[in-house]
């Protein structure tokens, strides 16, 4: 019978801009566990609102708590999870995401985003949260549905790795800023260390594909996962399928490149759960299978590709 956990927002319980595989696991589970654990926004001070008083006091507990490292993403963890070996994969079912705070924020930042020549009056702005209706409300009016995720879902990077910066996305998933891994999917990554070493952060309330700007609406979440090891399946990269569809993850500095990895992976994965070959898989991915594009503002760009199970 599996158990729940609660990881609190207590700074003792996340780092702030770094994943690293000597970071002491906050929490020791069964493989198969549901683990419940809070966020914070990306950002520090100077992404607040002016009105301090609205501002969890957790949040500013972290902020002057914890020493950030190469990135601005506050991350809980990590969990150990026993039995999880270097080699396995750790299959991460997302049961659910709420947003915990009434305000998030959007900026526009020097040198950051798609188009940073064009946009140099840098601004941030902190849509209001109705929880009622949920939706964010702009300053200038327009609602917007939350729907909210997770931008870092990851296992601890390789030991020979060292510290990573939170920014950049890699093999063992980090700021992915997938907007699909919402409740209801189920995301596999592969293990790199003893216990998997999971970890969570990086709330967004809702995000267009692309990210175009640099930020989604950056706020607090709340999110409950079921943590299991997979002694079955061998991947060397994030890979993620939800009732309907499978979802392949590219990740490169080159959107090409990118764009090449996601439909290699899902060509992979195609001809493990089919009979098709290798050149069929291929077609079937020109024919039913859908590249988006899923942030362009990490270091390395995102491109997923997803697949109807029907079509299988």
């Amino acid at each position: 019978m599996s158990r729940r956990h609660e990881i609190s927002s207590a700074p003792e319980n996340m780092v702030w801009g770094y994943l690293d595989s000597t970071i002491p696991p906050v929490l020791e589970i069964d493989s198969g566990d549901i683990v419940m654990l809070h966020s914070f926004p990306a950002g520090g001070n100077e992404s607040l609102p002016p009105d301090r008083s609205i501002v969890p006091a957790d949040y500013l507990a972290a902020i002057d708590t914890l020493v950030q490292g190469p990135g601005p993403h506050f991350i809980t963890g990590p969990v150990y999870v026993k039995g999880a070996k270097p080699g396995d994969v750790l299959q991460v079912d997302i049961l659910d995401v709420k947003v915990r705070m009434d305000w998030g924020y959007v900026s526009i930042l020097p040198l950051l985003g798609t188009l940073p020549d064009e946009f140099t009056d840098y601004e941030t702005i902190h849509p209001t949260v109705d929880h009622a209706r949920n939706v964010c409300i702009m300053p200038w009016g327009t609602e917007i549905p939350l729907d909210p995720f997770f931008g870092i879902i990851a296992t601890a990077p390789p030991p020979a790795w060292g510290r990573c910066g939170s920014p950049v996305p890699r093999a063992f998933g980090g700021n992915m800023d997938n907007k699909e891994l919402r409740p209801g999917t189920t995301l596999y990554l592969p293990v790199f260390n003893d216990g998997a070493l999971f970890m969570a952060g990086d709330g967004h309330g809702v995000q267009g594909d692309g990210e175009v700007c640099i930020t989604a609406l950056e706020i607090g979440t709340t999110g409950t996962f079921r943590l299991t090891v997979r002694k079955d399946m061998d991947l060397k990269w994030p890979f993620a399928e939800n009732a309907t569809h499978l979802m392949s993850i590219g990740l490169d500095e080159d959107l090409d490149d990118a764009a090449k990895q996601a439909v290699r992976e899902m060509v992979k994965h195609i001809c493990a759960r089919t009979n098709l070959s290798r050149n069929h898989a291929y077609m079937l991915c020109s024919l039913a299978g859908n590249l988006r594009v899923t942030q362009l503002v990490d270091g390395n760009k995102g491109i997923h590709m997803l697949l109807p199970k029907a079509c299988l």
